[in-house]
């Protein structure tokens, strides 16, 4: 079992007076920043923020925390260490990759995309029907928000070039098969592009063996700095066109981050790892297998959230006043749960705060997927979203408080 007393130890903001009796239900926009993170990155400006991978101490130093980064999260992530690039955020390396396609795809191919997703990853890829490329759209059953694979398999008729979905939904939360997604796709000759900032949080996947061409993520959703991690496999990635500067196009991590990386932040990227590796071992792990370590710590943090899930979703399950989004089954979502109501969500969160309870409510750039699904993303929804470092009481201090104001 997770011990939460020792996650919660390792991030600073659960001692800091100005957030003491808030519980913190808005992960989904982003998690608290790990102790080892912030010192990675406080050490960086006051000793190294010089130009990184010169001869002299300080710059040396600096290229070599910035590449051991990439190093230890590829690893994790099992997948080549020049397979890993950062830039600034996800919705920006996702506007790079459709350009790049742009000058990729022909005007006879096709693309599918899917309403589940937040707009950072379906938005760009849409805008290729300006380019004269064919945008199909795998849709989300109205009711319970789920795409169906039948459904997948139709749409890849053809000359389908690209499949991009999420991981999983930052609204509907579903999480999708992926390995089976992908295999469907490569069978029909598609790449695939998986977003997964609102999965990655609840334990780094394996990439390599999910088999996806392109994933994508966030690190500041994932305890660390504000940077945009993408994954771009060797094949795909060498045959795409070059988008950063032509004397860089041999260096795959280069390939597709054509501005100049937060050299502070990529370096303090490493401090996940570390958090997750002293997580690992302060549970017995003993493997030096950095994909084992990552299955360990994933599933640790997935049973934790689950536990803490069940009770949430068997009480909103439970009200008349309320619509769930998503699977009621704590085991086939993550802990994100949006909820529509009579009332906009934005002013339920905004009593919530009295109750010490930090969450929001809009249409946080879901609104494709809240309109199919039947409801208006002006009148939002309330989200409350949680982590491994979640604890049980706060869970059942939300309960109260909803049970209060809904």
């Amino acid at each position: 079992m997770l011990d939460i007393d020792f996650v919660r130890s390792q991030f600073p903001a659960f001692r800091e007076p100005a957030l003491a009796g808030q519980a913190f239900f808005e992960n989904a926009g982003g998690s608290y920043t790990c102790k080892l993170v912030i010192d990675r990155l406080t050490r960086f400006y006051r000793e190294r923020k010089v130009q990184p991978y010169g001869a002299y101490a300080a710059s040396n130093l600096g290229g070599a925390e910035m590449d051991e980064a990439r190093v230890r999260l590829a690893a994790w992530l099992g997948v080549e260490t020049d397979e890993l690039s950062f830039g600034p955020s996800t919705t920006q390396n996702t506007y790079v990759l459709a350009e790049a396609f742009r000058q990729f795809l022909k005007p006879s191919d096709a693309i599918i995309v899917t309403n589940q997703d937040h707009e950072a990853n379906t938005g760009p890829w849409r805008r290729l029907a300006a380019a004269g490329i064919e945008v199909r759209e795998w849709g989300v059953d109205p009711e319970t928000g789920h795409l169906e694979l039948e459904d997948l398999k139709t749409l890849l008729d053809g000359p389908v070039r690209l499949l991009c979905f999420p991981h999983c939904s930052n609204i509907v939360a579903e999480v999708n098969p992926v390995a089976e997604i992908v295999a469907l796709a490569h069978q029909a000759g598609a790449y695939v592009c998986v977003d997964g900032v609102s999965y990655a949080p609840h334990g780094l996947p394996d990439v390599g063996g999910l088999d996806a061409d392109i994933y994508l993520f966030s690190s500041y959703k994932t305890y660390g700095p504000h940077q945009g991690i993408m994954v771009m496999r060797r094949a795909l990635g060498e045959a795409l066109p070059n988008q950063g500067h032509y004397f860089n196009q041999d260096c795959l991590y280069k390939r597709f981050t054509p501005a100049g990386p937060d050299h502070a932040q990529v370096a303090a990227s490493a401090g996940m790892i570390d958090y997750f590796e002293v997580l690992y071992t302060h549970h017995g792990g003993t493997s030096d297998d950095p994909r084992v370590q990552a299955a360990s710590v994933r599933g640790l943090m997935r049973e934790h959230e689950g536990k803490l899930l069940a009770p949430l979703l068997e009480f909103l399950a439970a009200r008349n006043s309320v619509r769930l989004l998503g699977p009621t089954d704590a085991s086939l979502r993550a802990p994100t749960v949006a909820v529509a109501l009579k009332e906009p969500g934005a002013d339920v969160a905004e009593r919530l705060v009295q109750h010490g309870i930090m969450a929001s409510g809009g249409d946080f750039y879901g609104v494709r997927v809240i309109k199919a699904m039947g409801e208006d993303p002006n009148h939002g929804v309330l989200r409350m979203s949680f982590v491994h470092y979640t604890h049980p009481d706060e869970v059942t201090k939300l309960i109260g408080a909803l049970e209060a104001e809904l």
